[in-house]
């Protein structure tokens, strides 16, 4: 199992003079700060049908509150949700991210392992922290690495990471193709998970050489992925692993539930995966998703 780094500075230089001040007003208490939201507002908006959030302790409610107000604050200064109000945070969001735990849950007790309570987990593509760092929040014995390649980003993950307080999260700036290759992540995590990054046969190159064999895949998907998981069935064989269920779930979203992917790795991936997107050539049968990751990394460097 990995050691845990509370910060990427062992990965990334520190954080430049320039960019604290740019970020400073972020870490001022709530109190002094006029401008910041205040999370308590969150507590009745969409309470009735926050299924997942109300099982939560005081204090994880608390910290999920915490996180919401710091990314709404901070999405006015970068990319981080196309969402804009707390509510549907809450519902669109945070949500979806809990309701991947149960899926997880089931699936490795019956498949992996007889405890869940200490697993490690990665989230490949975590974007603004979705849902890994929701899951380090609702399960605090899981030790939580948040995959991500943009710099800001990661400077807003740490950020969130310190204001609520979390020890089990660390922050991986980095692209998943490196991460895969580097034999101190290489099939060392029991879950890998991904939530909205991409095509699912794509997501299966870039996640599972980052699973041990006998641990998980977990993607969540739309409300019909079927057609997007047969088309990704080749290419999650050649990565060692079988897709064990597929599982329906709630969602506040304009179909009213999405798709949890759920993939078991029963053999090791071919050294040769995942492959760079850039310097691989294009195979005719690859030629859509191999794009795809193109047109990320190029939106990645812009």
């Amino acid at each position: 199992m990995l050691a845990f780094r509370n910060s990427i500075s062992a990965i990334t230089p520190p954080l430049s003079l320039g960019t604290f001040i740019k970020h400073f007003s972020t870490f001022i208490p709530a109190a002094l700060n006029p401008n910041r939201n205040n999370p308590r507002a969150l507590t009745t908006t969409a309470g009735r049908r926050l299924t997942h959030f109300q099982t939560l302790t005081s204090r994880q409610k608390e910290q999920i509150h915490l996180y919401v107000d710091a990314l709404l604050e901070w999405n006015q200064k970068m990319n981080l949700t196309a969402v804009t109000e707390a509510s549907e945070v809450m519902e669109r969001h945070i949500e979806d991210s809990l309701a991947i735990i149960p899926p997880i849950r089931s699936s490795y007790l019956s498949h992996c392992g007889d405890s869940y309570d200490e697993l490690s987990l990665i989230d490949v593509g975590t974007g603004a922290g979705l849902p890994g760092l929701i899951l380090a929040i609702a399960c605090p014995g899981w030790k939580v690495n948040l995959l991500e390649s943009m710099n800001k980003r990661c400077v807003f993950l740490e950020h969130a990471v310190s204001l609520t307080g979390l020890s089990n999260v660390q922050v991986i700036r980095e692209r998943a193709e490196n991460v895969g290759q580097n034999l101190g992540f290489r099939e060392v995590f029991d879950v890998s998970v991904a939530r909205a990054v991409a095509e699912m046969r794509v997501l299966a190159e870039y996640c599972l050489p980052l699973v041990r064999v006998g641990g998980l895949f977990v993607a969540a998907k739309g409300h019909d992925p079927l057609e997007e998981v047969r088309r990704a069935e080749r290419a999650i064989d050649l990565m060692g692993a079988s897709v064990l269920e597929t599982c329906s779930v709630e969602s506040q979203g304009p179909h009213g539930q999405r798709t949890v992917i759920v993939c078991l790795k029963d053999r090791p991936t071919p050294r040769k995966y995942p492959r760079d997107p850039v310097l691989e050539p294009l195979k005719d049968t690859e030629d859509k998703a191999r794009t795809q990751i193109r047109i990320l990394l190029l939106k990645d460097n812009n």
